[in-house]
């Protein structure tokens, strides 16, 4: 059973709230789960204490029996200093204005 450290979403449409969970990986976002270990709040400031909780014991001992995170909770994790910080994937090239657009933007830019 692979088991992977997620969020699964809550709270109305248009205020979402997540709980960092530990689920199999076969299992849907909002499904079973096997252990809640803290909450996320995108709503909150980004400098407000209630905004990221997790319980980090319970947090390295789900790492350490071989969960994997995803890459939200890899950067939640990597910023608690529960594990290394994950590396800045780049911005794809495919998804850069394309050439038209690159030189109205000059055009605009230039005056």
């Amino acid at each position: 059973m692979s088991l992977k450290i997620r969020l699964a979403r809550g709270g109305a449409k248009k205020r979402p709230f997540y709980s960092i969970v530990i689920a199999d990986a076969r299992s849907p976002r909002d499904g079973r789960f096997i252990e809640k270990i803290g909450t996320y709040n995108p709503m909150l400031e980004k400098d407000h204490p209630q905004r990221l909780q997790i319980n980090a014991d319970r947090a390295k001992h789900w790492l350490s029996v071989g969960a994997q995170p995803t890459d939200r909770v890899a950067l939640f994790f990597g910023r608690a200093e529960l594990m290394p910080m994950p590396e800045q994937r780049e911005t794809p090239k495919q998804s850069a204005p394309k050439a038209k657009a690159q030189e109205r933007a000059k055009a605009a830019a230039g005056g």
